[in-house]
């Protein structure tokens, strides 16, 4: 893929890696298996769900640890089947966003379908607002379940909203892998990423969206140590799910298990073993727009 006149490269020779834990305040399980990571040292980043009931427990751990990179997780959908949650701006602004019971959809597709352009904006603007008003300094935004990513229409409005806030999008070099995954959901990267090039915007070189629920944990812990094993120098994104074993986080996903297991593979000596023995050094949002010398918000 081509960066001008020039083949595209990774922006470094060295395996830096972002493990990234989606889903911090989902739910107090949630919370507790997000934490745990943090502070074991196995992740180094995580984003946070703004509409979830436990939000206010995450922030309150987050502003007692101001270093933690922690970004927000902009949601659109409302997926699980007991645990549902509701959009942050006002109802009548975001009508396209509701299903039948006043929820967020379960699903991206029916996001895409419901939803305009304006609504998402309105949505995601006012979850960055009430992060902001809740003391918080995201270090990056991202998007649950790739909604943002669905459409050309929703990528455009993610772009838009995160320079104007100066907060960094998840945006990727163009590699051929992501170039593909654009092509699929009808987005045009070659143009979108000149103007990401533009902006001074930091990008991942390659991500890692991971998820494999029903394998069993030697199969887990193998696929994430063969991860390790072959990681390619550049600026690389581990998404990981976490989870604790315990009733709520149990009732709360029908997946509890993979997450749960999840956890407990990061948390064995080998897996930071086999990260020292690659040479790969953890790294996060905040350290990637420094790299860039990319101005953000904070």
């Amino acid at each position: 893929m081509r960066r001008g006149t020039q083949e595209w490269q990774p922006q470094t020779t060295e395996k830096l890696l972002i493990i990234h834990a989606d889903d911090f305040g989902l739910c107090h399980s949630k919370n507790r298996a997000t934490i745990r990571a943090f502070e074991a040292g196995v992740i180094s980043s995580a984003s946070l769900m703004m509409p979830c009931p436990w939000v206010a427990e995450a922030v309150e751990w987050i502003k007692r640890n101001p270093n933690a990179d922690v970004g927000l997780h902009l949601t659109l959908t409302s997926e699980w089947e007991t645990l549902r949650w509701r959009p942050v701006a006002p109802a009548d602004k975001v009508k396209g966003l509701l299903d039948p019971q006043g929820y967020m959809w379960r699903s991206v597709e029916a996001v895409v379908r419901h939803a305009s352009p304006q609504e998402v904006e309105t949505e995601i603007r006012a979850q960055i607002d009430l992060a902001l008003q809740m003391g918080l300094k995201p270090t990056h935004l991202d998007s649950h379940m790739g909604t943002l990513y669905s459409s050309p229409q929703f990528f455009e409005v993610f772009l838009k909203v995160a320079m104007e806030y100066r907060i960094p999008p998840m945006v990727f070099s163009p590699t051929p892998e992501i170039m593909l995954m654009a092509a699929a959901r009808g987005l045009n990267y070659r143009e979108a990423y000149q103007r990401i090039q533009a902006a001074g915007l930091p990008t991942i070189d390659y991500l890692n969206p991971q998820y494999a629920p029903g394998e069993t944990k030697e199969v887990h812990r193998k696929r994430l140590h063969d991860y390790l094993r072959t990681l390619k120098p550049g600026v690389n994104e581990l998404i990981v799910h976490l989870g604790m074993d315990d009733p709520e986080g149990n009732a709360v996903s029908n997946t509890w298990r993979y997450r749960v297991q999840e956890l407990e593979v990061l948390l064995e000596p080998e897996f930071k073993r086999v990260l020292h023995e690659q040479g790969i050094r953890l790294f996060t949002y905040r350290e990637l727009a420094a790299m860039k010398g990319y101005k953000t918000r904070f």
